[in-house]
């Protein structure tokens, strides 16, 4: 399979995920503006996490990029990251459903950090594919970017449990850290 096949394979998955998001959100219960703003936490909640899976779908397509050659390993691991992207809309409906509670929150943050070493595993299998003197690898080198968030997604997850909406604020630090594309990658290309 070539890497155009795979791309396009996982721009389609990512639209059906963006469509199933926005199809979960509920429309308001009245016609006024308080029916609205009642609606806005969840508005906010889909909010980032179109911008999540926009940051997801947007590395993927650099990370390619700079991508030779692929092989079983990088579709194996590229259907992984896809899995824990699907879970999205799920964790969405659950914390709407749930008013934002403490376990739904963290589920959220489980499912980003999830998709968080979904995507290095892909990127590690890509760059084990390709050699250690790849473009990717050399753009990628020790990733302390993706480290760091991942030990965010943690403090947000145990802190979930001690105020939610902490726990939302930190995965909001996360996505603004990666909202623009890993420039890293952006200058091999």
């Amino acid at each position: 399979m070539s890497k155009q096949r795979l791309e396009a394979f996982t721009d389609g998955v990512i639209a059906i995920i963006i469509t199933i998001m926005v199809l979960e959100m509920k429309v308001p219960a009245g016609s006024d503006l308080a029916a609205l703003r009642a609606g806005l936490p969840v508005f906010l909640a889909y909010a980032l996490s179109f911008v999540n899976v926009g940051i997801f779908w947007n590395n993927h397509h650099h990370m390619l990029q700079a991508t030779e050659r692929i092989n079983g390993t990088v579709l194996w691991a590229n259907l992984i990251l896809l899995f824990w992207l699907t879970l999205i809309p799920f964790v969405i409906r659950w914390m709407d459903e749930t008013h934002f509670a403490p376990m739904p929150t963290a589920a959220y943050g489980v499912v980003l950090a999830l998709s968080a070493i979904a995507y290095i595993l892909l990127e590690r299998s890509i760059i084990a594919c390709n050699g250690p003197t790849s473009k990717l690898a050399l753009a990628v080198g020790t990733d302390l970017k993706g480290k760091l968030s991942l030990s965010i997604y943690a403090l947000a997850i145990l802190l979930a449990f001690v105020h939610p909406w902490i726990a939302l604020a930190l995965y909001v630090i996360v996505a603004m850290v990666w909202f623009i594309p890993d420039r890293r990658i952006e200058y091999l290309i």
